[in-house]
């Protein structure tokens, strides 16, 4: 009996991620299983412009005591509650079997706008512009010092964030963390193997083929990478040359950035209509020396998987053994493709969400 065909779309098979150096489990046929599990509650996408017990809102008073001033635009400060600090005494040596290290740093919120009511996807594009040159500065500023400068968002409750005031975070450490070692190694090999940047050429081959693509222009690119593990995951990256650091872009390229963030995560809550959560992160080489491969990029890990209720749990099987996802990359792409590029909001209000 002769057997049927490949169909990434219908049968089971696996993927390798050349970043992570790691392989992902993809199960199409597992997109029709019922849920009985738990679910989520949707954020309300009702909030006041200003909310007298935010901790983030211009004016006032944080949990650890400090006013905020008056700020009409971005506003960084240093976190009331850091989990890293400049100074701290160097650990004991617990031999090969119980290693210890240092973890001196610094952790930052940067608050992307005065307004408590709208998301990073809902801002005026200037104000979006105005977020990617703090990021440039902060990365610019504590990578003098620190090795590794993690710039990033976590959005929603779903995701763990503690307060729905549009804001990242900054966190510089001295040493480089697990995922970017992972990162170096793989981008480094790939440079030696073939005398090209991993993630230049994969930016390319997968505009040339466009079925995972989300959105693009002429500097950036948004796509549901091949070897995806979350279902509606976004790999964001400089196509048009090679980019090693947030600070190396200039300033055409910030603006084209801008652009492409507002449109990528305005189809993402434009999917279910809901403030979809997500961890979203920078990936820049670490350092100051030779970036050795290294292209510039930014993750992008949503859970929501079937509704603004049912998310994707990394549990079991994905803890245990390998990450697995049901709905393929290329599905998942062609439904954030068909969206709408303009925010469900801005569209329901007839302007834009900061012009309203």
């Amino acid at each position: 009996m002769m057997r049927a065909a490949f169909d990434p779309a219908e049968h089971p098979h696996r993927r390798y991620d050349p970043l992570a150096d790691r392989w992902v489990v993809v199960s199409p046929h597992r997109t029709q299983r019922p849920w009985q599990g738990q679910v989520e509650r949707p954020t309300g996408d009702e909030r006041p412009a200003y909310d007298p017990g935010c901790y983030l809102c211009p004016g006032n008073a944080r949990a650890g005591g400090a006013v905020n001033p008056a700020y009409e635009a971005t506003f960084v400060f240093t976190n009331d509650f850091p989990a890293l600090v400049p100074d701290v005494p160097a650990p004991p040596d617990g031999g090969r079997l119980f290693r210890w290290g240092g973890a001196a740093g610094t952790c930052r919120v940067v608050c992307f706008s005065p307004r408590h009511d709208l998301s990073f996807a809902e801002l005026p594009l200037p104000d979006i512009a105005r977020v990617v040159d703090v990021w440039v500065e902060q990365v610019a500023e504590l990578s003098r010092t620190y090795r590794w400068v993690q710039v990033f968002e976590n959005k929603g409750a779903a995701m763990g964030a503690s307060n729905p005031h549009p804001h990242g975070q900054v966190w510089a450490l001295d040493a480089l963390p697990t995922e970017a070692a992972r990162e170096l190694a793989t981008q480094s090999a790939y440079l030696r193997n073939t005398g090209s940047p991993l993630l230049l050429d994969y930016a390319r081959a997968e505009l040339e083929r466009g079925e995972r693509v989300v959105a693009a222009n002429d500097a950036w690119l948004a796509v549901v990478p091949f070897w995806a593990t979350w279902p509606f995951e976004l790999l964001i990256l400089p196509h048009a040359r090679r980019v090693a650091r947030l600070p190396d872009l200039d300033g055409a390229e910030r603006s084209a950035l801008a652009a492409l963030c507002r449109e990528a995560f305005a189809r993402l809550d434009n999917l279910f209509e809901t403030s979809f959560p997500y961890t979203f992160g920078w990936h820049g080489a670490p350092g100051a020396g030779d970036p050795d491969g290294w292209q510039l990029h930014a993750h992008v890990f949503p859970p929501l998987l079937r509704s603004a209720t049912v998310r994707k749990f990394m549990v079991g099987f994905e803890m245990l053994a390998e990450p697995q996802r049901d709905l393929t990359p290329e599905q998942a792409a062609e439904r954030l493709r068909a969206l709408p590029a303009v925010h469900y909001r801005q569209r329901a209000s007839g302007g834009s969400g900061g012009e309203r």
